[in-house]
């Protein structure tokens, strides 16, 4: 097969083309049962390959036909041994890959940055989390990688661990040595599990940073759909044979996945692997040439900051990718979400996710010099309005982080143990039984089994005062936070 082909996609054209009469799901039947506005607005061409796993179509939970043809290609693509698609998103393959190494009472080895996913996986699988402190940037107030150093002490430490995760890139673009990470799980035979949400694009360029595949990890999730061109929800795992079966991964993530798969989701992958493939390097030179264009003139306006190659050089800055516009806001004396929201209503610009010190924004081949045009204006504009609050609001230049709380239960006994609700102010002490995080990106403040700290309290309230979007706990007002239930004694 060539990389220009289309399997999934032509075949689901095909047998639109063909229009059989369809005693079968979905109930709309070619949109003529579905609402008319939506029909109208949705298109004919897309509600006729909105189709369900009827036989000439293959089965995404056994396949054997077009999606097998179109994962192969997508495995010769990304440098893996076998491909799965999936349309659970990046979590669900995120979830696949725990839960493929690690069972009840099982460690892994995990940067406390992660995602969601990964706690609920833990929670799922009753692994134990190892955690690894991510380094800390204490300038731009995130959390970058895990070196290499801080995975061979938690191995030497942990050698039962079943597998080793890691971030690559970060949802800020930033990556460690991975391909060194590797090297050295592999030596203790533990395989590496890579969160490569943010880095579909990266395995087609070699000014990038080296995707997990080209470093040798094991399993990968890659979004697709964040950063590739395919529809949301849309994504990919990765593996290579060796120290995983691929056996197990289809059969966790048919656990995982609905039996009744979107094949829009399924085209969509299919005609974006076909991309990347074929013009992935000539649509990533533009990309690059043209973030580089806004960095440069971000960096011409007074109290913005955008971060560039100076960025590198410690362990956990192994190298970045620049494509992706961190944005410092901090100069400024507001925070991140008050420029997010300035830019919406102002310019009607949305970025990708912002915090308390800085937005961040993504640039993708969709963009155009037009796009880069208007966000250097407006960050110009936003300069200029706070100029003067700046004035009248000292800079706080002291970044405030989350500490890693003390597991004393692992999530899976914490998340189903008696519990109760206490007031937020009065828990310091008590051990959690729910998520807290800020979303995007979903990095947990604390997961169940954490025992609360006070600092960490006050960390969720700066959040909220800002307008930042915590979630977690069952009580969305924070009035109270469910914890495990005290037992006490009978007098």
């Amino acid at each position: 097969m060539s990389q220009y082909e289309t399997p999934l996609f032509t075949g689901l054209i095909e047998h639109a083309k063909r229009n059989p009469v369809q005693f079968h799901i979905p109930g709309h039947k070619k949109g003529t049962g579905i609402d008319p506005e939506f029909r109208d607005f949705i298109g004919e061409n897309a509600l006729s390959i909105d189709l369900i796993n009827i036989a000439p179509l293959d089965d995404l939970h056994q396949p054997k036909g077009m999606i097998k043809k179109a994962q192969d290609l997508a495995a010769e693509a990304f440098g893996a041994d076998h491909t799965f698609f999936s349309v659970q998103g990046t979590s669900g393959a995120i979830m696949t890959m725990v839960m493929t190494v690690c069972g009840p009472g099982d460690k892994i080895i995990v940067p406390r940055n992660v995602h969601k996913s990964v706690m609920s996986a833990i929670v799922f699988s009753g692994a134990v989390p190892i955690f690894i402190h991510p380094e800390v940037d204490k300038n731009l107030g995130i959390s970058h990688g895990i070196t290499p150093d801080a995975v061979e002490r938690a191995l030497k430490k942990h050698p039962d661990a079943k597998g080793v995760l890691v971030i690559n890139p970060t949802y800020f673009g930033i990556s460690a040595d991975l391909k060194r990470i590797v090297e050295i799980a592999h030596s203790y035979s533990v395989p590496v599990l890579v969160d490569e949400a943010h880095g579909v694009h990266i395995h087609f360029h070699d000014d990038l940073p080296l995707s997990a595949m080209q470093a040798g990890a094991d399993m990968a999730a890659t979004s697709v759909h964040k950063l590739g061109g395919s529809m949301t929800q849309s994504s990919i795992l990765n593996v290579k044979e060796g120290l995983v079966s691929h056996k197990r991964v289809q059969a966790i993530l048919s656990m995982l996945t609905t039996t009744s798969t979107s094949y829009l989701l399924l085209a969509s992958l299919d005609v974006a692997r076909k991309r990347l493939a074929t013009e992935g390097k000539e649509l990533i030179d533009k990309t690059i040439e043209l973030a580089n264009y806004i960095r440069t003139e971000v960096n011409k306006i007074n109290d913005l900051y955008c971060v560039g190659k100076e960025i590198l050089g410690s362990k956990a800055t192994f190298d970045y990718d620049p494509t992706k516009l961190i944005i410092s806001i901090k100069a400024l004396g507001i925070t991140g979400y008050d420029a997010e929201k300035w830019l919406r209503e102002k310019h009607n610009i949305e970025v990708e996710l912002s915090d308390l010190y800085n937005i961040l924004c993504i640039v993708t081949p969709g963009d155009t010099k037009r796009e880069a045009d208007l966000l250097i204006s407006a960050l110009k504009d936003l300069a200029d309005e706070f100029q003067s609050y700046k004035s009248e609001h000292p800079i706080d230049t002291k970044v405030l982080l989350p500490t890693i709380p003390v597991l004393a239960l692992s999530p899976r006994d914490a998340f189903y143990s008696e519990t109760e609700l206490v007031p937020f102010h009065e828990s310091a002490g008590r051990i959690i039984a729910e998520f807290i995080m800020v979303y995007p990106p979903g990095i947990p403040i604390f997961i169940p089994g954490e025992i609360i700290t006070k600092e960490n309290l006050i960390y969720i309230e700066k959040n909220i005062e800002a307008g930042l979007p915590v979630q977690g706990p069952e009580d969305c007002d924070f009035k109270y936070l469910r914890v495990i239930k005290e037992h006490k004694a009978i007098l």
